[in-house]
C-alpha cells in the first residue's frame, strides 16, 4: 500500500489549504482513510477520518467546522480541505489507512508540512 500526501505549504492565519492523498496498492473497500498531524514536540494526533464505503466522517473537536475530509473512489484519493487555518494547525500532516475492523492505523503515508503564520 502506498499513500502519497501532497498539498502542504506556508499560509497565513485565516487562509485555506487543501491536502490530497493518493492511495494505491489495494482496494480500499471496508477501509477507513484518515488524516493525522504532528506538531513539533507533540505526539501525533487524529484529525479526521472517512469510511471508504459510505463516506461517513469523524473529526477531532479542534477542527470541526473548519476542516472537511472527502474521498474520490474513482481517483482513489482522500482530500482534506482546511479553512480558517490557525497557527496551532501548524504541523506535519499524515495520510492514513486502516481496515474497518482495526483499531489502529495499518498504513501511513509520508508527511506533508503545513505552516500557518499568524
Amino acid at each position: 500500500v502506498q499513500l502519497q500526501a501532497s498539498g502542504g505549504g506556508l499560509v497565513q492565519a485565516g487562509d485555506s489549504l487543501r491536502l490530497s492523498c493518493a492511495a494505491s496498492g489495494r482496494t480500499f473497500t471496508n477501509h477507513v482513510m484518515g488524516w493525522f498531524r504532528q506538531a513539533p514536540g507533540k505526539e501525533r494526533e487524529f484529525v479526521a477520518e472517512i469510511t471508504w464505503n459510505l463516506g461517513s466522517t469523524n473529526y477531532a473537536d479542534s477542527v470541526k467546522g473548519r476542516f472537511t475530509i472527502s474521498r474520490d473512489k474513482a481517483k482513489n484519493t482522500v482530500d482534506l480541505q482546511m479553512n480558517a487555518l490557525k497557527s496551532e494547525d501548524t504541523a506535519v500532516y499524515y495520510c492514513s489507512a486502516r481496515r474497518s475492523q482495526s483499531r489502529s492505523v495499518n498504513w501511513w503515508g509520508q508527511g506533508t508540512q503545513v505552516t500557518v503564520s499568524s
